[in-house]
């Protein structure tokens, strides 16, 4: 039984991989249809690992799922990526500013191992892992700021955009940039400022949506290495 539910889990996670990698990609671009029978075909599964993924997907932004319908690639406006930032400039700014009341000695040192790691993964060019290590960056000193209602507000709202800020992560050259972003904050914590803590914090999350937006049009992925073949071979 236990075997049973961890194939589950593994397949389910495949299917979570294959989706965001071919969205991310450009290969699957927003409006079109993920279909369940040709993911059910590639995995030899059936359809409930499936429909559980579009539900973990379309909480992160990357498929809209409509009843009897089937899910679709989901798409952002102008508009939601300016108020998205904007919110979360501003919730991570005030806890930014909490938090350097309250980050301790280690926990700066700690901070400073995460980014010297992320420079390292910007220099290697890998988004995916720079992603999963720069969110552990900004929930340390999140945590720090003590406020579980910050926390959860903050929590769910970069949860349901994470398509967004992956995408923000792999322009050229903006890896790079949040490093060096990274250690200016490092080094308004250690002086316990404030003031410029919160306004790096809210100036760096403002800089990752602008960087999503080119002549007033949403860029949500990167140009694919293929065309339809590729999301064939994929799904």
């Amino acid at each position: 039984m236990k075997r049973s539910i961890e194939k589950h889990q593994t397949l389910r996670e495949k299917i979570l991989e294959t989706i965001r990698d071919a969205i991310i990609s450009g290969t699957l671009k927003p409006g079109e249809k993920v279909a369940e029978p040709e993911l059910a075909e590639r995995f030899g599964i059936s359809r409930t690992p499936i429909r559980e993924a579009f539900r973990q997907l379309e909480s992160e932004g990357y498929l809209k799922v409509f009843p009897r319908k089937g899910a679709v690639v989901a798409s952002f406006s102008q508009r939601d990526v300016e108020e998205f930032y904007a919110i979360k400039s501003i919730l991570e700014g005030y806890a930014a500013r909490k938090a350097c009341e309250n980050l301790s000695p280690r926990e700066i040192e700690k901070l400073q191992a995460i980014n010297d790691r992320l420079r390292q993964l910007a220099a290697e060019g890998d988004v995916k892992h720079f992603f999963k290590v720069h969110n552990s960056f900004h929930e340390l000193f999140v945590k720090a700021a003590d406020n579980e209602k910050l926390t959860e507000m903050i929590t769910g709202l970069v949860g349901r955009f994470q398509r967004l800020r992956i995408a923000s992560l792999s322009v050229p050259g903006r890896m790079d940039f949040s490093v060096g972003e990274h250690q200016k904050i490092i080094d308004a914590f250690k002086n316990k400022d404030a003031e410029l803590v919160e306004h790096l914090v809210r100036g760096n999350a403002e800089y990752g949506g602008k960087v999503l937006v080119q002549d007033g049009k949403v860029i949500v992925s990167l140009k694919p290495d293929g065309g339809k073949e590729a999301l064939h071979a994929d799904l």
